[in-house]
């Protein structure tokens, strides 16, 4: 076989090979960049939103959903005398806070379950045994009726319906609520495994 052959042989066996070696590359980081990546569900009926409300926080701030309009925030319900649920929960959600607190367009906001009891002052004892800076986690309480109608009918968190001053909401779920407003998960607040992936999910939500 003359030298040239064998120069052309050779040359074509590597380019071949650096062709192969390429291609590999390219459909691994393909499937790398959409490994996980599909979107969130949006819960709800079509078209479903988080409705306005004007509540006030634990530095007697007024907030509205203007406040987190564009931001990925996380709702919960909870109470500061509650025994139960509500330290474990808050516990957990100090994880989540401490994660994204960094974060500008990140916020939470934890609606008061009894409004009678949880005055400002209260709400911001309990705030800041929390470590929570308000400007991104808002302590909040405000009308009955309202905090409870937005528990049930925007952040789908309890299936109940108002039946007057002694109704009580106590319930365990988190609801992840996108820039738009819709719910895209909902999280057992007492469970670990669930905080992990709203944590998980927020990160997701963030790069879609």
């Amino acid at each position: 076989m003359s030298k040239k052959l064998i120069f052309y042989t050779s040359f074509f066996v590597l380019l071949s090979l650096g062709f192969m070696a390429y291609y590999a590359f390219m459909i691994k980081e393909s499937r790398g960049n959409w490994i996980g990546k599909e979107k969130l569900p949006v819960l709800g009926a079509p078209g479903h939103t988080v409705q306005g409300f004007s509540f006030t926080d634990q530095d007697g701030n007024r907030v509205t959903q203007n406040h987190v309009k564009g931001k990925i925030y996380v709702s919960e319900y909870f109470f500061t005398t509650c025994t139960n649920i509500c330290p474990v929960m808050n516990k957990n959600m100090e994880k989540v806070y401490a994660t994204y607190k960094d974060k500008p367009n990140f916020a939470i906001l934890s609606h008061t379950s009894d409004p009678d009891y949880d005055s400002i002052p209260v709400l911001k004892a309990y705030a800041e045994k929390h470590g929570a800076d308000p400007k991104n986690w808002h302590f909040l309480t405000g009308d009955k009726r309202q905090l409870y109608k937005l528990a049930r009918e925007s952040y789908l968190v309890d299936d109940g319906t108002f039946t007057g001053e002694d109704d009580f909401i106590h319930t365990q779920w988190f609801a992840l609520v996108d820039g738009e407003g819709r719910i895209r998960g909902l999280y057992e607040g007492t469970k670990v495994k669930d905080v992990d992936k709203l944590i998980a999910d927020i990160d997701r939500l963030m790069h879609e």
